[in-house]
């Protein structure tokens, strides 16, 4: 054979795997096109901690696991709290006892230790089992606090559940929608022992297909959950969801506006001028390929004063409330966040929770301010008043604008910045006199923002890190708990809240918003006040 024809032999071969090389890339894009509709793709920049709900503590740990599990009660987009796979439940006259009726449907994920079938129905026996391990102290998890006011739980059959409280608690059945009080199987939890954390199975609308830690998560549709929707069609919507762990919110934001994820939540320095308008509104160039909604958030975000500081200026209530009338709420939520965000003018509790009261915190005013700074001055001979504020970077802007407005006041604010665990050790153990947090809605009553300036929980061993003492707000914080009727609860519940604004125990800075960017062909995705991811009736077109 001729050269020649050994080299037109070699171009025809070139020729024909070429297209075949073509043709599958085609046939494997027009593939993956084909079922991108079913698929969710969003990034999870602070990464997950765990795929146990026993110990699912953060909002990203939490938003994952809801995916997973299911508890008895869980709660809708306005926070009302609905039957889940508890389809109804009846309150004792005494509101001690709680009865819960089991739906018969409810199966765990498919796994190989079930048996012949692979899976197996919920009983109330799982619940006693999921209760009992979340107050095993050698299982230590964060959640256990969840059960500190209940006596005792049993399984009457395998459709009555039975929750006898110590003493009546109207936010209990609030309590049972946390993740924490999800159902688990014993015999896949003792089987797995802590290694559960990364071989979950669960009741919820997706299952656990892959997790390569810091990388991708990959869930996959359950096709035996038990949910619908009003038209009778099985949830989720969905095949897949699909999460990566890019560690910044700047790549997030990338792959977002070239498409290559559905979704992203919240608004960050590195993106939120390319995004939005000052007035928070979405940019023209945005505005065709992406759908924002923001709704309240139950966060409120604050600076707090540790009282038992030896600090003049710290024990000063003057000075404390200087620092409320010293600075423009509003004017720091359109500089520094683009709109997004109610200013905090009322007290600690937030906009949409019973007892939030707008008339009761502080507004703008700076030549009050003045004066009670002068105040102090004659009062203490203190000439140049000054303070220390301790924040992390992220806040690093909103503590500046602050220092900016209170320095124009006559007070010098210092500002120090820590690692965000570095704060909450310091915070807790009363190493700093002044430092910026934020308090996230555990759940849905007023009384979880209460529990803060209550005297018996005082840090380290509880979240009042003012180390605050008032015998009449702890009277009345006592009282609440016996009040059922929520309207006479949210009387006490601002009066409590105007109580600690009064003493000046703390700055509130705004009220969060939950704000969340889609793609154009996302439907169904919502917003919650918790801020709790919930895909089971998401859409793509």
């Amino acid at each position: 054979m001729s050269k020649r024809q050994i080299h037109s032999i070699e171009l025809i071969k070139y020729f024909f795997y070429s297209v075949i090389i073509i043709f599958c890339f085609s046939c494997k894009k027009n593939s993956q096109k084909s079922i991108d509709h079913l698929v969710f793709r969003y990034n999870e920049y602070a990464n997950i901690n765990t795929l146990d709900p026993a110990f699912s503590r953060t909002l990203q740990d939490n938003s994952v696991n809801n995916q997973l599990f299911n508890g008895l009660v869980q709660m809708d987009s306005a926070l009302n709290i609905i039957p889940c796979i508890a389809k109804s439940w009846t309150v004792s006259n005494d509101a001690i006892t709680y009865a819960f009726v089991l739906r018969d449907d409810v199966y765990f994920h498919n796994h190989y230790l079930f048996g012949e079938d692979s899976t197996r129905i919920v009983v109330a026996k799982d619940f006693e089992y999921s209760l009992n391990r979340l107050r095993d102290e050698t299982v230590a998890s964060p959640g256990s606090w969840v059960l500190n006011k209940v006596r005792d739980f049993k399984a009457i059959n395998d459709t009555i559940f039975e929750i006898e409280l110590k003493e009546p608690f109207p936010a209990f059945i609030g309590l049972l929608s946390m993740k924490y009080c999800s159902v688990v199987p014993q015999e896949i939890v003792e089987f797995y022992g802590s290694e559960f954390r990364s071989h979950p199975i669960g009741t919820g609308p997706f299952k656990f297909k892959r997790w390569e830690e810091n990388i991708k998560l990959i869930l996959r549709r359950n096709n035996l959950y038990f949910e619908k929707d009003n038209r009778g069609k099985s949830l989720p919507y969905l095949e897949s969801v699909a999460i990566t762990f890019l560690p910044d919110k700047q790549s997030e934001f990338l792959q977002f506006a070239q498409g290559n994820i559905d979704f992203i939540s919240g608004l960050d320095a590195s993106y939120k001028d390319e995004l939005l308008t000052a007035v928070g509104e979405l940019r023209d160039t945005y505005s065709e390929s992406v759908n924002m909604i923001r709704g309240p958030y139950l966060n409120t975000e604050y600076l707090g004063f540790y009282l038992d500081s030896e600090t003049p200026e710290i024990q000063s209530e003057l000075i404390r409330k200087a620092i409320n009338y010293g600075f423009d709420r509003k004017k720091m939520i359109i500089y520094l966040r683009n709109g997004i965000g109610n200013p905090a003018n009322g007290g600690f509790i937030p906009i949409g929770l019973a007892g939030y009261n707008k008339s009761i915190g502080y507004s703008y005013q700076p030549e009050k301010a003045k004066q009670l700074i002068e105040q102090f001055k004659i009062e203490t001979g203190i000439t140049n008043p000054e303070i220390t504020l301790v924040t992390t970077s992220n806040y690093l802007s909103f503590c500046e604008f602050i220092q900016r407005e209170l320095n124009k006041t006559g007070l010098t604010i210092n500002v120090d910045v820590m690692p965000e665990a570095s704060l909450r050790s310091a915070r807790s153990n009363g190493k700093v006199d002044m430092f910026r947090s934020s308090w996230i809605a555990d759940y849905l009553d007023a009384e979880n923002y209460l529990s803060i300036f209550y005297s018996k929980n005082f840090a380290p061993n509880g979240s009042n890190y003012f180390h605050y003492k008032n015998t009449q707000f702890d009277s009345l914080y006592s009282k609440a708990f016996k009040i059922t009727d929520i309207e006479k609860r949210k009387h006490l519940y601002t009066t409590m809240d105007s109580l600690a604004m009064q003493k000046a125990l703390m700055v509130p800075l705004y009220y969060d918003e939950v704000v969340r960017f889609t793609r154009k062909n996302v439907s169904g995705l919502g917003i919650n006040p918790i801020n709790l991811l919930e895909l089971k009736r998401v859409k793509k077109n």
